[in-house]
């Protein structure tokens, strides 16, 4: 459990956070239809990357049974993704908004869903009592406040082993969400990136195959990739917790 600004906030190892006095369950940087993104630009994936994270959702949704899911931003990976869903997956993700009180919060990959189209409403930000909710966390100090965007993931040795794990971060006054999506990488927790929203003293949550593991922040241990190869690491697959490999974002 995580408390921010006495709101309980309930980390899932699908990389979920559900709101019991809400009601609410929020995922963030779902990327959908990023491997037909990639496609375009003649870099092939296995397209089934948008139907693998549906069912993931749809599997967290009947685990906590929501009245309300947010998804904050970077919904899809570019603005023209809805267009390339198949059939099928525009079918399955129609089930899932026409079910729930849907809220689309705009990212910086997609601008504003198209609501008539994929069912729920777009917003671009909102307040959920005591919190605020958005997709890029602001560069100030934001109290309540839950982002997306940074994908944040934590690496601790164990065994010998470095093992590096999607995560949720927070430093008791505002959170950010691990990716969801099926084909999303991270970034380092102790990247500079992070700077402006922590100032060091923060938990991380990492996701296992069925939990989450609270860990300090001076558990953690930063990359040790050479500058040649942490420029090109997105482009190779990483281990998800599942096994599968998981491209960079």
């Amino acid at each position: 459990m995580i408390s921010i600004c006495g709101e309980r906030l309930v980390p899932d190892a699908s990389g979920a956070l559900h709101l019991p006095a809400h009601n609410t369950l929020i995922v963030s940087d779902l990327h959908l239809e990023k491997g037909s993104s990639y496609a375009r630009r003649g870099i092939n994936l296995p397209p089934y990357d948008t139907r693998t994270t549906l069912k993931t959702l749809a599997r967290v949704i009947r685990k906590y049974k929501p009245a309300r899911v947010v998804s904050l931003g970077d919904s899809f990976h570019d603005p023209e993704g809805p267009e390339r869903l198949t059939q099928a997956d525009r079918d399955a993700l129609l089930a899932l908004t026409r079910a729930h009180d849907w809220l689309w919060i705009a990212g910086n990959h997609e601008g504003l869903v198209d609501g008539n189209a994929l069912g729920g409403t777009a917003i671009e930000e909102m307040e959920l009592g005591r919190l605020i909710l958005r997709h890029e966390p602001a560069p100030a100090p934001a109290t309540g406040e839950i982002a997306g965007h940074l994908h944040p993931c934590g690496v601790v040795r164990q065994r010998g082993r470095r093992l590096r794990r999607r995560c949720f971060a927070s430093d008791g006054t505002r959170l950010v969400m691990p990716a969801f999506g099926a084909y999303t990488g991270g970034l380092n927790v102790l990247d500079r990136a992070f700077g402006p929203v922590f100032d060091g003293r923060f938990n991380a949550w990492l996701m296992g195959d069925a939990q989450v593991y609270p860990m300090p922040a001076a558990r953690l241990v930063p990359d040790e990739l050479e500058p040649a190869r942490a420029s090109s690491a997105a482009a190779y697959p990483r281990r998800s917790l599942a096994g599968r490999p998981r491209p960079g974002s």
